[in-house]
């Protein structure tokens, strides 16, 4: 049973895999590799296999479900943007007027 899966992209466009764009791909291959070698640990450690079971498949559906919403909401670059703009400060605090006096001696073109 071979199943063909199809990965649309356009000209200038994201790739696009059932709903998910750019780089949440990759997040979500990343989650379920993580999510695997858990289960192989709790596995080896001697938990119980319906514990284990359970447990990974429902990290398994709330990591489909976060991935895709985050997809949805931020699109290609979105995300990205976002966490850059969290580390721009609000303000920047000057109390002397050196700062602005130095720069016109470091970048003089004379």
């Amino acid at each position: 049973m071979n199943s063909v899966y199809n990965i649309n992209k356009g000209i200038n466009r994201p790739i696009e895999f059932k709903g998910l764009k750019a780089q949440y791909i990759g997040y979500l291959a990343i989650g379920l590799v993580l999510l695997l070698i858990l289960f192989t640990v709790l596995y080896i450690s001697g938990m119980n296999m319906f514990i284990c079971v359970v447990l990974i498949a429902g990290l398994g559906a709330a990591l489909f479900v976060i991935v895709y919403r985050l997809s949805d909401k931020y699109g290609q670059h979105g995300l990205t943007k976002v966490i850059a703009r969290s580390n721009i400060p609000r303000a920047v605090k000057a109390r002397t007027r050196k700062y602005f006096t130095d720069l016109s001696k470091t970048n003089s073109y004379d």
